[in-house]
Parts: structure tokens; sequence; C-alpha cells
């Protein structure tokens, strides 16, 4: 088990090769994910964002669009600014749980693989962040890996906390280890959040988009 930062160290060159060919339905989903944003959409948070292969799909649609990025991993940013050299971006490196969110600043929020490595506690509270920074109708859009059946869920929760404590691993230190969630958890605890509305828009395997809306439909 490797600390999360250096895990995708020491894979950036590779990261993208292997997002679009190795993980089933990921292709498909960065393609979808710009259909998923309102026209309004002009300022973004994305959680997690990695060398920014989401970000270049968006960008097609949306090229004058304001970006905040926050990831772990010094190197993923790098390679991030290098590939949109010309966009608006403030990249922060560092913990999203961490970092601090203004009220109401973003119109739409996004994350691409990234929440299934942590807590159940711990994703509510930041979806709970992310609620209050999005504008009051703003959404967030979620990509990411769910696995079928509740036990699926409790073997990796289980196997992450055996293999912590074999390795005396501290419970808030981030290591990589995947504790993939099933689709009716990921959607609870995005309740739990704030987001009134939330819907499963497209599973390809286990990878799997929830679309988050601060407001519910119109009675």
């Amino acid at each position: 088990m490797e600390r999360m930062e250096d895990f995708f160290a020491a894979r950036v060159d590779e990261y993208e090769g292997h997002m679009l060919s190795a993980v089933e339905g990921c292709e498909q989903a960065y393609g979808m994910i710009p259909s998923l944003l309102p026209v309004s959409c002009g300022n973004l948070l994305d959680l997690g964002c990695g060398t920014g292969l989401e970000l270049k799909e968006i960008f097609k649609r949306f090229p004058d669009l304001i970006v905040t990025g926050i990831d772990l991993t010094r190197e993923m940013l790098d390679k991030l600014k290098h590939n949109f050299p010309d966009k608006e971006m403030n990249l922060i490196c560092g913990s999203y749980f961490d970092v601090d969110l203004k009220r109401n600043e973003y119109d739409c929020a996004v994350s691409f693989q990234t929440m299934h490595h942590f807590e159940h506690e711990a994703k509510i509270g930041l979806y709970q962040k992310i609620f209050a920074a999005l504008k009051s109708d703003g959404r967030y859009i979620e990509c990411d890996y769910m696995v079928e059946n509740q036990e699926e869920e409790d073997f990796y929760f289980a196997e992450n906390r055996r293999i912590r404590r074999d390795l005396n691993i501290p419970e808030k230190e981030f290591y990589h280890y995947d504790t993939p969630c099933t689709v009716t958890n990921q959607i609870a605890m995005l309740k739990k959040g704030g987001f009134e509305r939330v819907e499963s828009v497209l599973r390809i395997g286990n990878t799997t988009i929830l679309a988050a809306y601060k407001q519910a439909l119109p009675e």
C-alpha cells in the first residue's frame, strides 16, 4: 500500500492511457460529462483533477470555462498545466477535504474516479462542503467506481482496515486502496450531504456517473 500522492506520482506518465483503455466505461464517461453540465456553466470546481482528462472534453464545449482544480499530486498538476497552457485555471496541490471553499462560488463541480478511496462519513462531510460551495442552481457530477452489492463493499472496507492495521497506518492518512461503495449508498451519502435530487445517468461495468442537483425539480 502506497501513500496516495506517491502512488499517482509514480504513474503519471501512464495514467491517461490506463484510464482510457484499461478501465471499462471511462472513455464513454469522459465523453458524456460535458453534456451533463448546464450551458450557463462558467465556473467549475474539479476535485481530484489529475491530468485533466475530463477537462479535455469539457473544454471542447466550454472553451472559456474558469476552473479550480484540486489534486494531492504535484506531478499530476504539472502535467495538467502542460496539457492546457492557455486555460484559466487555479490549481491547488492538496487534499480537497482540507481546502477551504467559498460558499456559493461555483456553477458546477465534478470528480472523476477519485471518491472510491474514502469512508462514508468523510465523503458525507465533503459533499456538504461541495453543496455549500455551489450556487443555488448548481450541480455536482461524480463519476466513480461503484460495486454491485453490499457484500462487495463490506469486503473492500474490511480489507482496507485489516491492511492498515497490519502496517500500522494511521486512519486519517491517505494511502491508495480502493474502497468502492454501492450506487445506492453513494446516492444516500450525496443526499445526506444536502443534494435534494440525485440521478444515476450512466453505468458501464463498475464505472458509474451520478448527477446531484442542489435544487429539486419544481413540483
